[in-house]
Parts: structure tokens; C-alpha cells; sequence
């Protein structure tokens, strides 16, 4: 499992990352918000831990982000601010759950089973990815768009289930190589731009609404328009 700690203080920070990894976790630290945003957009996380007094981008606004992103994803914020307001804003931002500081590390590692526990349960009810009347079936393998049944090869497949489990994210042809090709990424080849031509002309040839978009210099992102 896969954790993303957002914390400011140092002590608080390596004290809870010794704490989850000795429970056998991997968790990635980012020290203010900005940091936060920038590992969140190149990493995919089962839970994220955030304080919410943060340097430059703070809890509760980098909280309304990931929402934007992904309704699904777990939060967990951290905070000293015990007060109803604060707690309500918190929920307001798409928190799913609330510490208050100081607590008991033992506490933390509760409530993150229970947030885990519960994406996990909801995975299990509905695999399915989508965006716009796009449909990938994780269990049958079977992609979908309009009702239309439309055919993969296996690395297409691959391709398209990452874009679809990073979308709204800007992917660039490394993170491509290294997640679905699984090498190190060779720049004389063209190979990720050839097979995303081929899934543009499956998924977007004859539809209005463009799903796969170029951010030059950078990669692409699956999302709508």
C-alpha cells in the first residue's frame, strides 16, 4: 500500500513515516503543499495524509484539488485546529476523515485501515473505469464507448487503463515507458506517440468529445474536451 504524507513539521513527518513503514507500508513524504502537488501528479496513492496548515498551498485547498482530480482517492486531514468551523470545512473541502493533533500513532494507523478497507470495498463492488461514455471493465477487460464494444491489443489495453487511472493527469512518454512498456525510455523512439494514435482512431475517430489530448513538451492526459 501506498501513502502519501503531506506534513510540514519534521519530526511529525519522519515519526509517522517510521511508523507506518515498520507496519510494512510504502509512504512518500512532502514537506509543503506545493511539493505535495508535485508528487501528486506524477505518483498514484491508496491513501493520502494531509496537515492542513501548509506552506504555500494549505490542507484544505490542496484537498479541493485532489477532489477535482479524483473523488475517490481517500484523505485523511491532520491538523491542530479542533473547532466545529474548521472541522466543517474540512468535510466541505472532500475530506474523508479528521485527526486532531496531538494524537496517538496508533490512532492514525486505525483510521487509515478503515479508509483502505472502505476503497477497498467500493473497489470491489464496481471495477470500472470511465470518463465521458467510456467504459473499461478492469475484471472482463472488456472498453466500451457509447454502448459500442471496441477491440484492444493487450499493450493498447494497457495504455489506456494507466491514462484512465491517471486521468486529468499530464503523463509524460517516460512515466508511459516505465509503467506500461516497462523499459527505460529510448528518446529516438516513437513508439508511445505510435500507439496512442492507434487509440485515438479507436476511441475518439467519429465522436465530438476528444478524449486523448497532446500537452506539448510534456505528454498526455486522458479527460473530456
Amino acid at each position: 500500500m501506498k501513502l502519501l504524507l503531506v506534513e510540514d513539521e519534521p519530526k511529525l513527518a519522519s515519526f509517522i513515516k517510521k511508523g507506518f513503514e515498520n507496519e510494512g507500508y510504502e509512504i512518500e513524504v512532502a514537506y509543503d503543499g506545493r511539493m505535495g502537488q508535485s508528487l501528486l501528479r506524477q505518483n498514484s496513492y491508496e491513501v493520502i495524509i494531509l496537515d492542513v496548515n501548509l506552506p504555500y498551498v494549505n490542507g484544505f485547498e490542496l484537498c479541493r484539488q485532489i477532489r477535482a482530480d479524483d473523488p475517490l482517492v481517500p484523505v485523511l486531514l491532520l491538523t491542530a485546529l479542533d473547532s466545529l468551523d474548521d472541522k466543517v470545512t474540512g468535510f466541505e473541502a472532500g475530506t474523508d476523515d479528521y485527526l486532531v493533533k496531538p494524537f496517538e500513532f496508533k490512532e492514525l494507523l486505525l483510521r487509515v485501515r478503515v479508509l483502505l478497507k472502505r476503497s477497498s470495498d467500493a473497489a470491489g463492488v464496481k471495477r470500472m473505469l470511465r470518463i465521458a461514455d467510456l467504459e473499461l471493465n478492469l475484471e472482463s477487460k472488456v472498453v466500451t464507448r457509447g454502448g459500442q464494444r471496441i477491440d484492444l491489443t493487450t499493450k493498447e489495453y494497457s495504455l489506456l487503463e494507466y491514462l484512465l487511472l491517471n486521468r486529468g493527469k499530464v503523463i509524460s512518454r517516460v512515466d508511459i515507458a516505465e509503467k506500461v512498456w516497462e523499459l527505460n525510455f529510448d528518446t529516438n523512439t516513437n513508439v508511445i506517440d505510435v500507439y496512442v494514435s492507434y487509440l485515438r482512431k479507436k476511441l475518439d475517430k467519429g465522436y465530438d468529445t476528444k478524449l486523448i489530448h497532446t500537452v506539448v513538451g510534456m505528454g498526455y492526459v486522458m479527460r473530456e474536451g
